[in-house]
């Protein structure tokens, strides 16, 4: 009896994922090696912040890129584990004001008698931590169970997560005396974990946050593989199709957003370690927006795309604003390069070296955009 043919869910899990999982290799190495080429520390710091943006977009391209799930609301989570962090770390450093049991001096100036007790746990650095993945991961699986489980698809998915976003941003702002309102939670103390100071100005944490960003590159690459990763991916393509077939769709997209979740709160958690404080703008709106942006520019459907996209966005804006040619312009010239990325790489960058690989490796058994062709499968043959 002749072998049957393979589905080209399982081609592309044996073809086209080679060229991924070598533009992982290649970003894992491009990361730490680049601390010898950075001889200053405050390039350290900036760098830094380019791979926490990095980690965020590859967070939202799990969810957008493979699940198909546009969240416009991935500023949330990021922000949520942010203050998970700054919440340990100031109760770990002496405020410039202090109450009689050593209070952060915001909830000083604000009249708070008492550290509330929703803020002791936090003397726990272990407790931060899980706290920064998984308050952002069960709040985030929360929305998706009541959006999914009632139907909500497209464009009220986008609405939905944006105005929660801007719910719990307002909430943040408006209870000052627990969360220091406009200002945010500042003065933090540096992370120490094991007589190890995380400086934001040293190659310590840089190879920290490139050591997280190179465990979820890995983690990605490996469940956008399994059998969880290939449904996830036809529920995208063809949702209707896999659901026919028997699969709970709904509980593959609440846990895609879960997880996404979490990747963005431990990013949030980093970004507080090399910003030193947390701020209402890290859930705010255009931080959002822009996360979506990244992941168009560097492609969706690809993590390392999405985090190169992040890093060389957010690195041309540094530049462009720096200098003195495009200091009252650079805005304008990132606009157009969006436009001009959206109109002739609507697959972003990835998507481009895919169609060039491609063309040097016709006939993989996938598109130009490395989707999956689940017309002609069976959903079943993903088992």
């Amino acid at each position: 009896m002749s072998k049957p043919p393979q589905s080209p869910l399982r081609q592309r899990a044996t073809g086209f994922w080679q060229p991924e999982l070598i533009g992982i290799v290649i970003l894992i190495a491009a990361m730490y090696l680049m601390p010898s080429v950075l001889v200053d520390d405050f390039l350290i710091s900036k760098y830094s912040r380019y791979l926490v943006f990095g980690l965020l977009a590859m967070a939202l391209s799990l969810s957008w890129g493979y699940g198909g799930i546009l969240n416009l609301g991935q500023a949330l989570p990021f922000g949520l584990g942010s203050y998970c962090m700054a919440m340990a770390l100031k109760l770990r450093t002496i405020p410039v004001q202090t109450g009689a049991d050593g209070l952060p001096d915001f909830m000083v100036w604000n009249n708070v008698q008492q550290l509330p007790w929703f803020w002791v746990p936090f003397y726990s650095m272990t407790f931060a931590i899980v706290a920064g993945i998984v308050v952002p991961s069960a709040l985030m699986g929360g929305l998706g169970w009541f959006m999914f489980r009632g139907r909500v698809t497209g464009v009220f998915v986008a609405i939905t997560t944006l105005a929660m976003l801007v719910v719990v941003n307002l909430l943040i702002i408006d209870q000052q005396q627990y969360t220091g309102g406009f200002n945010g939670i500042t003065d933090l103390a540096q992370l120490t974990i094991g007589g190890i100071v995380f400086d934001a100005y040293n190659r310590t944490t840089f190879y920290l946050i490139a050591s997280v960003a190179s465990v979820v590159l890995v983690f990605g690459y490996v469940l956008s593989c399994t059998k969880f990763g290939l449904i996830l991916q036809a529920i995208r393509d063809q949702e209707g199709r896999v659901q026919y077939f028997g699969y709970d769709v709904a509980s593959y997209k609440i846990t895609v957003m879960a997880i996404s979740a979490a990747i963005a709160g431990l990013a949030g958690m980093l970004y507080t370690i090399v910003m030193e404080f947390a701020s209402p703008t890290f859930l705010n709106v255009p931080l959002s927006l822009s996360v979506v942006i990244w992941c168009a520019v560097g492609g969706r459907g690809s993590l390392p795309g999405a985090f190169v996209g992040a890093v060389l966005v957010t690195g041309m804006q540094g530049a462009l604003s720096e200098s003195k040619t495009f200091l009252d312009t650079w805005t304008l010239v990132m606009g157009v390069l969006f436009v001009l990325v959206v109109l002739f790489l609507p697959s972003g960058l990835a998507g481009l070296i895919g169609q060039l690989l491609a063309k040097i490796r016709p006939g993989d058994g996938h598109g130009q955009n490395g989707t999956v062709d689940v017309k002609s499968s069976h959903p079943k043959e993903i088992a």
